[in-house]
C-alpha cells in the first residue's frame, strides 16, 4: 500500500527491527496505543529494517493489529532523510493528517510520549 493511502488522518511510522531489543519491547505499547486511537481516526505503520523472512517469522508467533511494511535495509536510508541521522532504531514520526511532520523520536516510545502525541 502507498504511503498516499495514510493522507487524511494522522499517522505514527515506527522504524523497527525484529533483532533491535528496544524495537520489539516497545511494540506492544505501540499496539495499545493502536487498539485505543483507531476509532479515532489514528494510524500507525511499522517499517521493519529487517531480511522479510525474519519479519514475517516474527509477526507469525507476534501478530500486530497494525499494518507493518518491509523497508529492508533501504529502510534505514528512508528513517534519514526523515531526520534519523545516525540511522538508529527504533525511530519513530508523527505525521499531521496534511502531511506535516510534528514529532520526531530515536529511541523507545514511552507510554507518556504516546499520551502527549495524542494531546
Amino acid at each position: 500500500m502507498p504511503l498516499a493511502a495514510y493522507q487524511g488522518r494522522p499517522l505514527l511510522l515506527n522504524f523497527w527491527a525484529t533483532w533491535c531489543p528496544p524495537c520489539v519491547d516497545e511494540l506492544p505499547r505501540l499496539a495499545a496505543f493502536y487498539r485505543q486511537n483507531a476509532g479515532n481516526g489514528w494510524q500507525v505503520l511499522g517499517l521493519a529494517v529487517d531480511q522479510p523472512s525474519h519479519v514475517l517469522r516474527f509477526l507469525e508467533k507476534t501478530p500486530l493489529p497494525y499494518p507493518v511494511a518491509m523497508a529492508g535495509l533501504e529502510g534505514t536510508d528512508l528513517s534519514k532523510s526523515l531526520g534519523n541521522e545516525a540511522g538508529s532504531l527504533p525511530f519513530s514520526i508523527l505525521i499531521h493528517s496534511d502531511g506535516r511532520v510534528l514529532k520526531r523520536k530515536i529511541g523507545q516510545l514511552s507510554s507518556e510520549d504516546l499520551a502527549h502525541w495524542v494531546s
